[in-house]
């Protein structure tokens, strides 16, 4: 049975991991060359932010006068985005993925996009994107650790119901 579980934790983590690539090429996409976002001509300047929070106030005072699908994209978006790696990085890792591990990676994960936006004149270097795609992995991780308590009651659970059943 050991062996088994073994074997089954490396399906997981291979799947995970094979998941969390294509993920990662579908967020690149998006970012990079999706047309929906305007990123096929690009600017002709270097864009940034990089006081905190300034993309969000103004997303959240002006909401009435952005579309809502802007307003949606830039704050919810940009959680929702990233809630994948949360859960995807524990199942990949075979080690177990603390919070400071998941905020590292995540946090990584958006510089590195950020800073291809910023070199390739597609987007804008957002210190609020950063802030936001990494809380959206950090939510993504919360969900993880609830969803495995969940499976580990119910396992503990059904062994219990199948030991009363022998007995």
């Amino acid at each position: 049975m050991d062996i088994l579980k073994k074997i089954t934790r490396k399906r997981i983590g291979s799947l995970s991991f094979f998941l969390l690539i294509i993920y990662a090429c579908v967020v690149l996409y998006f970012v990079l060359f999706s047309d929906r976002l305007g990123r096929v001509e690009g600017y002709s300047t270097y864009r940034y932010n990089l006081i905190p929070f300034v993309e969000i106030r103004r997303f959240i005072l002006y909401r009435d006068y952005v579309s809502r699908g802007a307003f949606l994209l830039n704050l919810v978006g940009n959680l929702l985005v990233f809630f994948p790696v949360g859960m995807l990085v524990p199942l990949w890792r075979t080690k177990k993925t603390g919070f400071i591990r998941i905020l590292i990676y995540t946090f990584l994960f958006t510089l590195c996009i950020e800073t291809l936006q910023l070199v390739t004149k597609v987007g804008v270097f957002d210190v609020d994107d950063l802030l936001m795609n990494t809380l959206g992995g950090l939510a993504g991780w919360l969900c993880y650790c609830l969803a495995l308590r969940v499976f580990r009651f119910v396992r503990a659970r059904g062994r219990k119901k199948s030991k009363k059943k022998e007995e």
